[in-house]
């Protein structure tokens, strides 16, 4: 097992960037899609279909393990991955925005919340039971260091776009507060865990659509020691013109040689390519596997050549409506030249069609196989591309 976290930029092109992150449980090649699974499992997908895929590293989530099952159980498993069965790389979110999404935010005109946000951290309830829960920066390490995953996150509070300037001021003047007390506390603690003083954490640059605060964030964070930089918000990855505007703004103050991370990115083709043309090296996003499950299935092939990579599909954003009536009798595989086991074995959009309307469970594994290895194909093709 490797010891140290590490960061190599092998190649660039433009904004674009092909490096190397070196973890305790393997090499990571970038640009990386991550596949998410949330609860320590990629839905439908078990740990050997994950290897198989060439999944270089997955997420989970802190927030989601903390309730269930709980970091007993995590302990007592000897941590995250062999509690999944999982040898490779991890990440784990803070767990910052499953509390203030799933805990039901306080209204600004100040109706009742099951979220209470003070300077001092978070108080929320459990989407399971109802149970209140108070997350720290320091809580939410202190669990990350149990999970035990190569990478972590500072923990902040990702204010939606929709707040007051004065809130979002606020907000990020409390997000660097919390970013600098979780550093501390991983940094006098890391030592007295055997998983915590190999994990590299992470700053999330915030500052929600204001150029100012954006660039104060990055400036802030990145005069701290973090490991890497991710850049997170209401905007990130949901709209990508404003994730390439924001981007635009902290590209030149980001160290080049520390991994950047997009949260919440790669719901489509097209966002994965324009993640990497922006410069980012690490992105991930449910949507692949949500799309999968709800019948939409990447179809189309990436571009290149001297012009910029662009995703040619015949579908909208990339997508077929496997439960469309026009797949009824198609023999055809799902996407052309596609090498996932799926399209490789034969199953055509006609059995994919009727799998998915007689709701099979054989479906979601098969959808979901067939999306993440569109995805991670792509940014394979992208990486060779930067590369040449």
């Amino acid at each position: 097992m490797i010891n140290e976290f590490n960061f190599k930029l092998q190649s660039s092109k433009n904004l674009a960037r092909a490096g190397l992150i070196t973890t305790p449980h393997g090499v990571i090649e970038t640009p990386i899609f991550m596949p998410v699974g949330t609860a320590g499992s990629v839905k439908s997908l078990d740990s050997a279909d994950i290897a198989k895929l060439d999944a270089q590293i997955i997420l989970a989530n802190t927030y989601h393990l903390y309730l269930r099952p709980g970091m007993e159980v995590i302990k007592q498993a000897g941590g995250v991955h062999q509690f999944m069965r999982w040898s490779g790389p991890m990440l784990t979110d803070s767990g910052g925005f499953q509390v203030f999404s799933l805990g039901r935010q306080k209204s600004l005109k100040g109706s009742s919340s099951l979220v209470k946000i003070s300077d001092e951290g978070v108080e929320f309830s459990s989407h399971l039971d109802g149970s209140r829960h108070f997350f720290t920066p320091e809580k939410s390490i202190q669990i990350q260091h149990e999970i035990g995953a190569d990478i972590i996150m500072s923990f902040d509070e990702c204010s939606p776009n929709d707040v007051s300037q004065e809130y979002l001021q606020t907000s990020l003047d409390r997000t660097h507060a919390w970013a600098e007390r979780g550093l501390k506390y991983h940094q006098q603690h890391k030592g007295l865990s055997f998983y915590a003083k190999k994990q590299a954490l992470f700053g999330i640059i915030q500052g929600g659509d204001r150029q100012d605060l954006r660039v104060l964030s990055a400036k802030f964070l990145t005069n701290l020691p973090f490991a890497g930089f991710a850049v997170g918000g209401g905007s990130i990855g949901f709209k990508m013109d404003k994730t390439v505007e924001i981007m635009s703004w902290i590209e030149q103050f980001l160290p080049k040689d520390k991994p950047r991370y997009a949260m919440g990115l790669g719901r489509d083709p097209s966002d994965s390519i324009t993640a990497v043309l922006s410069g980012f090296d690490m992105f991930d996003c449910v949507g692949p596997t949500r799309l999968a499950r709800n019948g939409s299935l990447y179809s189309g092939r990436v571009k290149l050549g001297l012009t910029l990579p662009e995703f040619i599909s015949p579908f909208p954003n990339g997508r077929l409506a496997i439960g469309n009536a026009q797949f009824t009798k198609d023999q055809g595989v799902i996407s052309q030249n596609c090498q996932c086991y799926v399209c490789q074995s034969g199953y055509s959009r006609s059995y994919l069609h009727h799998l998915y309307h007689a709701k099979e469970l054989s479906y979601y594994r098969l959808a979901s196989i067939h999306n993440l290895h569109f995805m991670l194909s792509l940014v394979k093709e992208l990486r060779a591309w930067i590369m040449q």
